[in-house]
């Protein structure tokens, strides 16, 4: 009786040091993510196995997973809780049906192992870590309030080795860290052309940046807004320059949607809101004019259409997307339950040369899962984004809510979910905000 009673208060005591140390650790990953790249690179160079650094964090995926089910068995409401979430719903139903399907694509030789575990892993794991960030951030709610220091932090390293990139290091300086063709190329341009680089810093490219840094300006603006100070005005503005330097198009338009619903859910006045809206479709007539007007100018044809007269490139970005949009809408046309998990996006990389790029995310997982797993993925985004609405006085929720807009756009015309900083920043965050109290609403 002594020892069972010694051993009942010994799992008691460990159950209860559970939540916080998955919390920590989840706290770790999000602080880490945007020096994933380079660090993996680095220690590549040093110790190699290049591969399973880079999977580190799935393998802590996998222990932390299992630490949340032991909590979800052992608590009764906190498993109440944790079902009752519609979005928690439909995301057990994707990962499902992305099991199912991609193993059925796997047993008719559609895709490789490799192609199906990588795919397994590129497309489930941020799902997964929201899911296990929701429930530590229900548990442990405090460890996560200081997300803002976070960020901010990560971003003042980010900025400077940008900076440092494009003024002052040499083009390639990256190789001295591990850069290479095996791993990250030392450097990225515009076309292939030398003169015309793109600022890329400790992310895995330039448009990976870009897109990390409309996240970061989305959820730092929405939480600073109304105590924005000089040293914070300048870090955002600094954070500007570098995702200008990215040349990264729909990292632009994205941050600047991204901007227009932080400023709408900011404005009080329905008379301030018409003029903004008005003044913000005057704008856009302007500059499509002056990009019409400009078109055959040089560095207006570098910055915005990513090519110019006298490239020497015989297929350009702009033609490159338009034909991988095209193939990727045949393929879901011609396969309406997919070609199973791996057979599209970086994972198809890894099957046997049958590489299917669309350029697109969306048009991706139709590629993979089918039109019923697209629809679903879309339901997935509209609750979260409900769900963010309905809490837009947060600023965690808002910055979110106005990030995923911008996100949404940006994965419209590229794979951006399959990266690893941004995926797990965004839904690790989006975990934090759901499982937070709702803040009340003052309109």
């Amino acid at each position: 009786m002594i020892v069972t009673l010694m051993t009942t208060s010994r799992l008691t005591a460990y159950s209860a040091k559970i939540p916080g140390i998955v919390a920590a650790i989840t706290a770790a990953i999000i602080i880490l993510m945007p020096f994933h790249a380079f660090l993996t690179v680095w220690l590549s160079s040093i110790f190699g196995h290049y591969t399973a650094l880079r999977l580190w964090k799935e393998a802590v995926l996998v222990i932390l997973g299992a630490k949340v089910m032991y909590m979800l068995i052992r608590e009764k409401q906190l498993r109440k809780t944790f079902l009752a979430s519609r979005l928690n719903q439909a995301i057990l139903v994707y990962v499902g049906l992305t099991l199912v399907l991609g193993s059925i694509a796997f047993a008719l030789d559609k895709v490789t192992a490799e192609a199906f575990g990588y795919g397994l892993i590129v497309n489930l794991r941020f799902f997964v870590f929201f899911l296990i960030v929701w429930v530590v951030a229900q548990k442990v709610p405090k460890l996560f309030a200081d997300w803002p220091r976070w960020l901010t932090w990560s971003l003042c390293l980010v900025i400077l080795l940008g900076l440092l990139q494009y003024f002052l290091l040499p083009y390639d300086f990256l190789r001295h860290f591990g850069y290479g063709e095996q791993t990250i190329f030392p450097y990225e341009t515009i076309n292939h052309n030398i003169d015309d680089l793109r600022v890329f810093s400790t992310l895995r490219g330039a448009n990976p940046l870009g897109a990390y840094l409309l996240l970061t300006l989305s959820m730092l603006l929405a939480a600073w807004r109304k105590q924005l100070r000089s040293w914070r005005g300048l870090l955002l503005a600094a954070a500007v320059v570098i995702l200008f330097l990215t040349f990264s198009r729909s990292a632009w338009i994205g941050t600047v949607l991204s901007l227009v619903v932080i400023a709408w859910c900011s404005i009080r006045s329905e008379k301030v809101k018409k003029a903004g809206l008005l003044a913000a479709a005057c704008g856009i007539v302007v500059l499509a004019g002056a990009g019409f007007m400009l078109r055959g100018n040089t560095a207006v044809q570098n910055l915005v259409f990513h090519t110019n007269d006298k490239s020497t490139v015989s297929i350009s970005s702009n033609d490159g997307h338009a034909s991988a949009l095209k193939n990727g809408l045949k393929d879901i046309a011609d396969s309406p339950l997919g070609d199973g998990v791996g057979s599209a996006g970086p994972a198809s990389a890894h099957n046997d040369g049958k590489v299917e790029l669309a350029e697109d995310y969306f048009i991706q997982i139709g590629q993979e899962v089918g039109w019923l797993g697209t629809a679903l993925f879309i339901f997935i985004n509209v609750l979260l984004a409900l769900q963010l609405w309905s809490r837009r006085q947060d600023p965690l929720a808002l910055g979110l809510l106005a990030a995923l807009v911008g996100l949404t756009f940006v994965n419209l015309l590229s794979h951006a979910w399959t990266d690893d900083t941004l995926a797990y920043l965004f839904w690790g965050l989006a975990a934090i905000a759901l499982a937070r109290k709702p803040m009340k609403q003052v309109e």
